[in-house]
């Protein structure tokens, strides 16, 4: 029982347990008078109350701040006079039966929803004599409605079961005897004891793994949009998992003894209660609110928690942000604590007998058997920049494999001497630009000094980021995990083949990167600034440049690192939210630019930056359109910012490079150019060559066939960039977006960008990025066909709209309901009206807003989809029928209503 214990019992007004048994005896008395069995059923009504009792009873000390530890233990003390009494209801026959509180309930621990794990022990094999009481006595606890997680054993099934099965072995290690003989309970721990099974070198090896698998199914990592406060790295399992390898390996009852035992010190033993204090507190709310056992901290109840705990919104960060703030450094602590704790445990368990290779590496460190440690452990305190050269050290040698558990701690207990006079030093800033310079795995090391608690001590900025959280779907990390998770991505673009396949742009510049610490740099700065109010990509430029004068970097190095941190953004919005077809854009993202080294760096930051804020975010249809804002803006910056490539010059590579991929296949040429004739400039400006010739050879085996054609295309399996591609051409009619929008709907398909074109001769050429709800893309032959089969129906009578199609809104997105904003402006240039509209996303939203223009009777003639997690940013642009913008006032006033109308009370259904 790996824990604390206080000596808590519920006062008389939650339970009296003599009172009880009084009651209990008394309605025992009257209903044996009034049955002719032997023994009369007990009163469930009665123990009901008392349950109802000490649950609300709880809850109300709970409220009122009591002490959680009192809370959890009294439960459990309560919960065992219960189950006690119920037990001396029944006829048990002998005393060779026992009533035991096992797992968490072993410990006596028990919250609001928790199951209470029993194990009805019996001291022989043979249970005939006890099974109808038995049996009565857990349909009793049913009837009672408690969540029981019962098991009947014999001694030697104990033994048996946890021999084979370390999860059984588990449980039945953490035991309390309720009621009954406790020398049955005695006799299962001396079966069970190392020296018959599981010996402490196999039960560590075993839990180690299983918490290696558990982390795994988080991604390895404490920050996830909705957490699970009990199994995920942090949670309350690791401080489960320590307990557990300490009572087996040193017979341990509670963590004070492992003090005793010198494996943790004073100030671990406060941190680690601490921290199991909190997680407790949050763990009995989120119980609460769930009624039920709950272990997730879902969006909904993270909201209603930091209510409950009375945290406020304030000018800089919501108050559910603050609550997950707490909670993420509380976690964060307790992961650094369980890697110190079994690493210790490591040493001591599984290495002790293994011969010992040391390897010293200079006066102050040496290796330990592939393990880095402190020659002296006073190094730290005599050289204080050795809390520095030690992860320089690590990134200089591939065979260092970790951080012995001794220096582990002699960090943390000395990380407080990095001061502002510790990082004015010349020496420790000369460290670390050397460690951001090195060869090896710097991300790795920056991702440890991290975890120790350095590199927020080093750089306060990133300390006042760790544990910041977006309340939003679109970053799923906190900013420091955001941060670390960008500069691994950086590094293994520079070293890991498999990011050659998946990101082969990325893979490729980034070796041509002169200066490869100044992308370290501004990864490590790029969202620093966030909570601060403001914009946080300026106010980091002004942060980074502190940085970069106090590291002695030069002023033109330190102008690129600013101008990164500053435009960091700017790549992913032009590609996404711009039309990358018009040369005016790629003219001016190539002046802001300016050359091609700074266009090298932005590139390599942002596909970074977009893997490390969700893994969803990437894939092919992104990749493309980053892709080709690089190529196009490479290309510009070679001809020169004085020579723009013009609309024509642009129009006649296109057509130059599709035609040489259609004379290759075969077609007629002047068959080509009498349709190339009438589809006018805009077509060639948005549609890239090969697409140019996929589109054009359908059309023209299409031929004059009066019905819709429907060209589908998935990308290959090998494709590393592209998506599946959905076109139509048909006579131009006003309703097909709306009725296509509506028909991939029902499909269950997202529409991810749009590109539409109307030839001089009335035809429409629409061409649609799709994605399946989970983010993938559509490459299944009959996934393909169904697509096809299905538009072609909507479309062959587009006035004969679908219906829309009411789908599940997913749960995440239920508890995002911002208020839509809806801007119209016209584009005097390119003589069009720009509706851009910002609005929570829902399933069916295009198909509703392409149903409003068809009110409104407005053409489409682009439009550019961005999804950003729980919102989206579109921008539409549109006409009369006649060609024109909108410019009546109050029409435009009209649609911002309808469009906003429209899409709230969606939102709110």
């Amino acid at each position: 029982m790996m824990s604390i214990h206080y000596s808590f019992q519920p006062d008389s007004a939650l339970l009296d347990i003599e009172a009880f048994t009084a009651q209990l005896d008394e309605a025992a008395s009257l209903a044996n008078d009034q049955t002719t069995s032997s023994q009369a059923p007990p009163p469930v009504a009665l123990f009901r109350s008392a349950l109802q009792t000490l649950r609300e009873g709880f809850d109300q000390h709970f409220l009122a701040g009591a002490d959680i530890r009192d809370l959890v233990y009294g439960r459990a003390w309560a919960m065992d006079q219960l189950l006690a009494c119920a037990w001396r209801c029944f006829n048990w026959p002998d005393d060779h039966i026992a009533l035991l509180a096992v797992g968490g309930y072993g410990r006596g621990e028990l919250h609001p929803g928790s199951d209470i794990d029993l194990l009805i022990l019996l001291e022989q094999d043979d249970d005939t004599a006890y099974r109808e009481a038995i049996t009565a006595f857990i349909t009793f606890l049913w009837d009672l409605r408690l969540d029981i997680g019962h098991s009947v054993r014999s001694l030697n099934d104990c033994e048996r079961e946890a021999r084979g099965d370390i999860t059984v072995a588990t449980n039945l290690l953490e035991n309390r005897t309720i009621v009954g003989p406790d020398r049955l309970r005695a006799a299962m721990d001396e079966r069970l004891g190392s020296e018959h099974m599981w010996p402490s070198a196999e039960f560590f090896e075993a839990k180690w793994q299983e918490q290696i698998a558990r982390h795994a199914k988080y991604n390895n990592s404490e920050y996830h949009l909705e957490p699970n406060i009990k199994s995920s790295p942090g949670g309350l399992r690791d401080i489960q998992m320590i307990g557990w390898v300490a009572k087996r390996h040193f017979g341990a009852q509670t963590f004070d003894d492992l003090v005793e035992e010198g494996f943790i010190n004073e100030a671990e033993l406060r941190l680690l209660t601490q921290g199991q204090c909190v997680l407790w507190q949050i763990r009995y709310g989120l119980h609460m609110i769930a009624s039920r056992a709950e272990d997730r901290l879902l969006f909904d109840y993270q909201i209603q928690l930091a209510r409950m705990f009375e945290y406020a919104d304030n000018e800089q960060r919501l108050a559910v942000e603050q609550f997950m703030k707490r909670y993420f450094r509380v976690v964060m602590m307790l992961t650094e604590l369980n890697d110190v704790l079994l690493q210790h445990f490591e040493e001591v368990i599984l290495e002790s007998k293994q011969a010992e290779i040391v390897q010293p590496l200079n006066r102050r460190f040496q290796l330990r058997n592939q393990h880095i440690e402190a020659i002296d452990p006073d190094v730290f305190a005599h050289q204080p920049f050795a809390l520095i050269e030690i992860f320089l050290l690590m990134a200089q040698r591939d065979d260092v494999e970790g951080v012995r558990a001794s220096t582990i701690r002699a960090i943390r207990d000395h990380r407080h001497l990095i001061d502002e006079s510790f990082r004015q030093d010349l020496r420790n800033t000369s460290l670390f630009m050397e460690l951001l310079r090195s060869s090896g795995n710097v991300a790795l090391q920056l991702s440890r000094m991290s975890r120790y608690g350095v590199l927020g001590k080093y750089l306060p900025d990133f300390g006042r980021a760790v544990g910041m959280m977006q309340h939003d779907l679109f970053h799923v990390y906190t900013v420091d995990a955001h941060t670390l998770r960008l500069l691994k991505f950086l590094h293994d673009f520079r070293h890991t083949c498999h990011h050659d396949e998946r990101y082969p742009v990325a893979s490729e510049v980034i070796q041509q990167l002169p200066k490869l610490e100044l992308v370290y740099i501004a990864g490590l700065f790029h969202d620093l600034a966030k909570g601060r109010g403001g914009d946080h990509s300026l106010l980091g430029g002004e942060v980074v440049v502190d940085f970069c004068e106090r590291h002695h970097i030069s002023r033109r190095d330190t102008r690129l690192v600013r101008w990164l941190v500053e435009q960091h953004l700017v790549m992913s919005m032009t590609a996404q939210k711009k039309d990358i077809s018009d040369p005016d854009v790629i003219a001016d993202f190539a002046a802001l630019v300016k050359n091609q080294m700074r266009l090298d760096y932005l590139y390599v930051l942002t596909v970074a930056d977009i893997n490390a804020t969700n893994p969803k975010l990437w894939n092919g249809w992104r990749a493309a359109l980053l892709h080709q804002l690089y190529s196009e803006t490479k290309r510009a910056l070679r001809r020169g910012l004085e020579n723009p490539i013009d609309r024509e010059e642009w129009v006649e590579e296109t057509r130059q490079e599709a035609l040489s991929v259609l004379n290759a296949m075969g077609a007629d040429t002047a068959k080509v150019w009498s349709l190339w004739d009438n589809l006018g400039e805009d077509y060639f400006l948005q549609v890239q060559p090969s697409e140019v010739a996929w589109q054009t050879l359908g059309i023209l085996q299409h031929k004059d066939d009066p019905n819709p054609l429907i060209l589908v295309a998935g990308p290959s399996e090998d494709m590393r960039e592209g998506s599946t591609k959905v076109f139509v051409y048909m006579r131009d009619v006003a309703f097909i977006f709306a009725a296509t929008a509506a028909a991939l709907d029902q499909l269950g398909l997202s529409i991810h960008d749009a590109r539409i074109t109307t030839s001089d001769n009335g035809y429409t050429l629409n061409t649609f990025i799709v994605l399946e709800p989970d983010g993938t893309m559509p490459r299944d032959p009959a996934r393909l066909a169904e697509i096809r089969q299905v538009l072609f129906e909507a479309l062959d009578d587009p006035e004969d709209f679908p219906d829309l199609v009411r789908h599940h809104t997913p749960r995440q997105l239920k508890h995002f309901t911002l208020p839509t904003q809806v801007n119209i402006s016209n584009d005097p240039v390119n003589f069009r009206t720009l509706v851009e509209v910002i609005s929570p996303d829902r399933p069916g939203l295009l198909a509703r807003i392409g149903r409003i223009f068809m009110e409104y009777d407005l053409w489409l003639q682009n439009a550019k989809i961005a999804t950003l997690g729980e919102r989206v940013e579109d921008v539409f642009f549109i006409t009369l029928p006649s060609g024109e913008p909108l410019s009546d006032p109050e029409i435009c006033q009209q649609l911002q209503n309808r469009l906003c109308d429209e899409l709230d009370r969606e939102a709110r259904q």
